[in-house]
């Protein structure tokens, strides 16, 4: 059910900006409303009769969810139509074919057949770049295939661009200018790289750590270049910061929601439907069906155990892993304490992610206290108690997986939260992820977790609502 949205402080400020500044970008992680802030901008030019459509870029996940789920979750954009673009070139032409359309959304990838399809007949007046850190290897002569398609069409057909990023330079400010040509066609930053280059870097030689009579070409950014490029980008870039709003002695929640589809949902819906039919009419021993909730969960994450020994499983799929993955991009190489619940989510886990730790290691543990590691995979049964330290390297904390015990949940984020954070003498803010699969017993354990209620008060609600 849809509900009203509400601005949070600095909303206006940030609609304000897009709105003066054509082009534009906006530097803020994820949660504080990047995309919400963007759909009210798009509402008060649809209002003003300001012509469109708009394309918004993403990746695959931020195009086919995040944007239509984020429309049809508050009331004052559900006028706006959003039209995914993805799939097939058959299903992306029909997509493209819908004309009532408001906003169509497309995965990054699919760049260049999108601009050789539609040719001169582009009709998107404004283009909101989602994860724009994807536009930083722009070349005016080379450099992606992506971003030289995009940039046929960046200023002869689009009059509104907005740049939307958590992490504009996370490799350093070189990242910068591929971004910041699609604003200004390089009017900041200069006309071209080699241009930006030459006036804010220098190179240097260092010895090779290896062989002492090899010698390597260092970058090295001069003592002015920071402080230069900031003054330059100034009136087109606006960050919000959450230690300017928020109160930092609470963490800032956060929830990523993904959508099981065809096969997974298929065979979630019937592990579900098995765990209601054995609750309906046994409402004493409700309990002991709650052990179809460990499949129901399993199948949450995206595998299941097949089998007696729990030795195997089966992949169902790969939206939560997607799901971190964005979250690990916002997070500019900050690392990422992870919860996780079964043996299998761990070692999907890293085997999609190999840069990161599992903390059960001493090894792992190492890497991830070192900064070695981008992510750290804990379970919360072993990480709750006689772990320490972690806040001095780790201020987000992710459940990928959930459990129905709230102590291990609570213990688990103590590890890193806001009174750990204190102790270290910091005040960066204190983020909490949790990644839910819509629809599915995720939702009912986040539930017992608000509520304190007994498990077997929640199924039995939750069956109700769906027998």
């Amino acid at each position: 059910m849809s509900r009203v949205w509400t601005p949070r402080d600095y909303h206006p400020m940030m609609v304000g900006h897009m709105l003066d500044h054509p082009r534009n970008a906006v530097w803020a992680g994820m949660g504080l409303g990047k995309t919400s802030g963007t759909l009210a901008l798009l509402a008060g030019l649809d209002m003003a009769g300001e012509p469109g459509p708009t394309l918004v870029l993403g990746p695959l996940r931020v195009a086919r969810d995040v944007w239509p789920a984020e429309v049809r979750k508050w009331e004052n954009f559900e006028h706006l139509k959003v039209q995914p673009v993805i799939g097939t070139a058959s299903e992306r032409i029909v997509a493209l074919r819908n004309d009532k359309a408001d906003i169509y959304t497309m995965n990054y990838d699919n760049l260049p057949w999108l601009v050789d399809h539609l040719g001169d007949n582009w009709p998107f007046r404004n283009v909101i770049a989602d994860e724009a850190i994807r536009l930083k290897n722009y070349r005016p002569k080379q450099g992606g295939k992506r971003t030289q398609a995009l940039s046929q069409v960046a200023f002869t057909k689009v009059r509104r661009w907005v740049n939307l990023t958590g992490a504009p330079a996370p490799n350093g400010l070189k990242d910068l200018w591929g971004q910041t040509w699609f604003l200004d066609q390089g009017k900041r930053l200069g006309r071209t790289y080699s241009a930006f280059e030459e006036r804010w870097f220098g190179y240097r030689r260092v010895r090779d750590a290896i062989d002492a009579h090899k010698t390597n070409i260092q970058t090295v950014i001069f003592d002015h270049s920071q402080a230069e490029i900031e003054a330059l980008l100034k009136d087109i870039c606006l960050t919000i910061d959450p230690k300017d709003w928020f109160d930092l002695d609470e963490p800032i929640c956060r929830r990523v929601e993904v959508e099981l589809r065809g096969e997974a949902w298929a065979r979630y819906r019937e592990m579900e439907r098995d765990m209601f039919t054995e609750l309906e009419g046994n409402e004493v021993e409700a309990f002991a069906a709650a052990g179809k909730t460990i499949k129901c969960l399993q199948l949450a994450n995206g595998a299941a155990y097949v089998g007696e020994d729990n030795a195997s499983w089966i992949e169902t799929h790969d939206e939560k892993i997607e799901a971190l993955r964005s979250i690990l991009a916002e997070a500019c190489g900050e690392p990422v304490l992870t919860a996780y619940h079964f043996k299998h989510d761990l070692a999907r886990l890293l085997k999609a992610f190999p840069k990161g730790a599992d903390l059960s290691t001493r090894e792992g543990m190492a890497r991830f206290m070192a900064g070695d590691a981008e992510v750290g995979f804990g379970h919360p049964a072993s990480m709750g108690h006689g772990v320490d330290g972690l806040q001095a390297h780790c201020r987000i904390a992710c459940f990928w997986g959930h459990w129905w015990d709230y102590d291990q949940r609570e213990q688990f984020i103590a590890r890193v939260g806001p009174v750990r954070q204190m102790q270290a003498g910091k005040t960066d803010p204190f983020f909490i992820y949790d990644i839910v699969a819509k629809d599915t017993v995720d939702e009912l354990v986040l539930q017992r977790h608000a509520t304190k209620r007994s498990v077997q008060d929640i199924l039995l609600e939750a069956m109700k609502r769906k027998m």
